[in-house]
Parts: C-alpha cells; structure tokens; sequence
C-alpha cells in the first residue's frame, strides 16, 4: 500500500523541518548547522587599581581568522570551529566545554555570532582552517599591545597640534 500525504501535510513537514534547521528569528539565511570559529581572547579591563586581565569569547569573521592563521600577533589563546546552532541556543549564547567557566561573552554577542557565521558562508574556504568540532591553538598569542575594554578617550585643548597659519588657505 502506498502511503499519500496531503497539501496540508506536506506543508506541515516542511515547517517542521525550517524551525528544525532554522532557529534564528534575526537571521533566516543561517541554519543551526552553519559553521562558525569561536577564539578565546585575552583582554584588559581598567580600573583605579591598574589593569587586569579577563577572557572574553568572540566570534571570530573569517578574514580575521585567515590573518591570524598567517602569524601575526593576536590575542586569542585558542579557537573552536563548531556550529552556530551549538553557540546559540534560543539565541542565548551556550559557553563551549573547551573555554573556561569563567569567561565572558563580548558585547553585542548573538549579532556578532550572525555576522561572522555569514562570513564563513561567502568564504567557505576559510572553513578549512580550522576543521569542525576541533580546537586551535597555535596562534602567535600576545598581550604586548593590550585590548583595554572598558578604555575612554579623552581629547584635550593640549592635544591639539599647532598648525602654521596658511595650512588651510590657498595660496
């Protein structure tokens, strides 16, 4: 006996299948396979004792990824290559078993997840990086140039540069 589905049916399995592969309202390109590289990256927070170390994951684009991998100096300790869907659950963001409990989600986490997932879907060559559901370490690791998260600019009168007074006319 041969088994039928109806319009209604089929329409039924093929939502069912979308929500399954498609979790994010904010994205509806990406599905929860999609590949993305997590690093976790060794950054400064200012305050009035000095400057202290944290470790924040971030999403890492694809092209900073390709710069990285070439050596030249980064802050990322390490990276995983794993699936947006494992990262973002509910578009929460699940910290992976690889990087310590006590580290932090950058800011704007989940967009920036979104974005870097796209950038491996236009560049799926970078995706041979770091091959899916392995850990990298072998980055050119260096806090010399620190990444002070919570820094200010403050511009004052003194900072600005004397000019010679025909600089802006034309002569």
């Amino acid at each position: 006996m041969q088994s039928r589905t109806t319009h209604c049916e089929s329409e039924l399995i093929s939502k069912n299948l979308m929500t399954t592969t498609n979790a994010f309202s904010l994205a509806p390109d990406l599905s929860i396979e999609d590949y993305i590289v997590l690093g976790l990256a060794t950054c400064f927070i200012r305050d009035e004792d000095g400057v202290h170390p944290v470790q924040v994951v971030e999403p890492i684009p694809s092209a900073a990824l390709e710069a990285t991998a070439k050596g030249i100096p980064t802050s990322y300790e390490k990276a995983i290559a794993t699936t947006i869907g494992s990262v973002l659950v509910d578009e929460t963001p699940q910290l992976p078993t690889e990087f310590p409990p006590q580290a932090q989600f950058c800011d704007d986490f989940v967009s920036r997840a979104i974005a870097a997932t796209r950038t491996y879907k236009a560049r799926p060559t970078a995706q041979s990086l770091i091959p899916l559901g392995s850990v990298y370490t072998a980055f050119n690791y260096s806090t010399e140039r620190k990444r002070v998260l919570n820094s200010t600019r403050v511009v004052r009168t003194e900072d600005n540069v004397k000019q010679h007074e025909y600089t802006h006319k034309v002569l």
